[in-house]
């Protein structure tokens, strides 16, 4: 069969670049082997989300007490945790189905093979092959957890991501290797929920991506949660021929020993590039990441590539950005070429994390003199009528010309304030922008415009 568009994978990347295409009056299939919504909607951003909502729930009643509320003993039933998450996901990859059929894209099950002269070769799980042509071609086969040669998954003691979420019963102990964010928020979420929690992590500080003074609240926070944080700490080797698991780490102080029932592997991802047909076609590829121009186009015309398959950041809402652009592309229309500098990072601990633009340091080092403001959430009559009042938000503005260079956020519900300022720098908004914008009271919101006000020397509420 011929089709205007084929996209290769259906996770938040693919498939809606697989709608906008239809919506764009294209002839258009996805491609996808195993659930459609991929890693995203099936065992990364919303699944997870479920797990740490019932975390965050079970740590409300653990605390009723603080609120003037008095209840029995709680207890965690795992098991419905887990089906509870799984149902999440079930729900959001039928809302994709459902989505798929409305805007009369075919979904072609199967294992997608790329091939010259742009075509894709599919073979379903039976076994059969067929073969579709397409004007266009876009690869949006995403990532998987990358192992390390010293911590190889085995699905049982050493686990990966997909693992953690389906687990049979819950450990009295885990370790977590690497805090970035999917390491933080299972060490959270396990935590919470009453398993030890170890987290070794090789860089200096955990969440190193993001702002060191974002870090060293996360870091104070966990600890005072009784999770033991372990930086500048190097995994060495891990015994598993016993009950539980034997972890030799190599620390400033010495090689020691942790023990614990099982070890998670969160040390980042590898994108999904191998026994694709690349080599076939000839795609360029350049460290673990196919070679794409501006609008995501190969260096085989015909071939493009979005999401984690590309040197762009590994996030949901960047794939869904970059098949959007590509697709307008193709049409012939002239879409924006997406600000990288400009993405919102979220990390959905308790207190959660958000960030975009630049740190301190990378604005220096960008040529800026810069005005830094920072409001604490204990200062904020929300947070604090919340009970939620660890954190900050933190503001960077460039000083000649009023610029928002950046923000970092930790505290409640910050992942949902961080738009603000994406939205403010989008529109070339100033430092002063934000400060004269009026924020409704009480929020955690007031927050921005208290951090700006910081910045400027007009802080009220410090």
């Amino acid at each position: 069969m011929k089709y205007d568009i084929i996209i290769l994978g259906s996770g938040p990347g693919g498939y809606v670049a697989a709608i906008r295409a239809a919506q764009l009056g294209f002839k258009t299939a996805i491609v996808e082997k195993e659930n459609l919504g991929g890693v995203c909607l099936n065992w990364g951003c919303i699944p997870t989300k479920a797990l740490l909502k019932s975390a965050q729930v079970f740590e409300y009643i653990k605390h009723a007490e603080s609120y003037g509320i008095s209840l029995q003993s709680p207890l965690v039933q795992f098991d419905k945790v887990i089906e509870r998450s799984r149902s999440v996901a079930a729900s959001m990859s039928n809302g994709v189905a459902f989505l798929m059929r409305k805007n009369n894209i075919d979904v072609l099950e199967g294992y997608g093979t790329l091939l010259p002269g742009k075509k894709i070769e599919v073979t379903s799980k039976s076994g059969e092959i067929n073969i579709y042509e397409a004007d266009h071609i876009i690869i949006a086969t995403g990532a998987r957890a990358r192992q390390l040669p010293n911590l190889p998954i085995d699905g049982e003691k050493v686990i990966g991501y997909r693992q953690a979420m389906t687990l049979p019963q819950q450990p009295k102990s885990m370790i977590v290797v690497g805090s970035g964010a999917i390491g933080v928020e299972f060490a959270y979420f396990y935590n919470s929920i009453g398993t030890q929690v170890t987290i070794v992590e090789y860089l200096d500080r955990i969440v190193p991506l993001e702002d060191p003074e974002v870090s060293k609240q996360l870091t104070r926070t966990f600890k005072k949660s009784k999770i033991k944080v372990m930086t500048s700490a190097e995994l060495l080797s891990v015994d598993t021929t016993g009950e539980g698991v034997k972890a030799k780490v190599k620390t400033k102080k010495g090689i020691i020993e942790l023990d614990a029932d099982i070890i998670l592997s969160a040390v980042g991802i590898k994108s999904n590039i191998e026994n694709i047909g690349l080599e076939e076609v000839g795609i360029a590829v350049d460290r673990d990441k196919i070679v794409v121009n501006d609008f995501y186009e190969t260096n085989i015309s015909g071939y493009y590539a979005i999401g984690d398959v590309i040197a762009s950041p590994a996030l949901a809402h960047v794939a869904s950005a970059e098949g959007i652009t590509c697709v307008e592309k193709i049409a012939g229309m002239d879409p924006e070429l997406i600000d990288y500098n400009n993405i919102p990072g979220a990390i959905y601990t308790t207190p959660e994390i958000a960030s975009t633009g630049y740190t301190e340091e990378q604005a220096k080092a960008a040529g800026h003199e810069i005005l830094v403001g920072k409001f604490p959430f204990t200062a904020s009559g929300k947070a604090k009528a919340a009970g939620h009042s660890d954190g900050f938000v933190k503001i960077i503005i460039d000083k000649k010309y009023g610029e928002i260079l950046g923000a970092h956020m930790i505290g409640a519900n910050v992942t949902e304030m961080i738009a603000e300022i994406v939205a403010a720098r989008k529109a070339e908004a100033t430092g002063h922008t934000l400060l004269k914008s009026i924020h409704p009271h009480p929020t955690m919101s007031e927050a921005v415009m208290e951090a700006v006000a910081d910045a400027y020397g007009e802080v009220i509420h410090l």
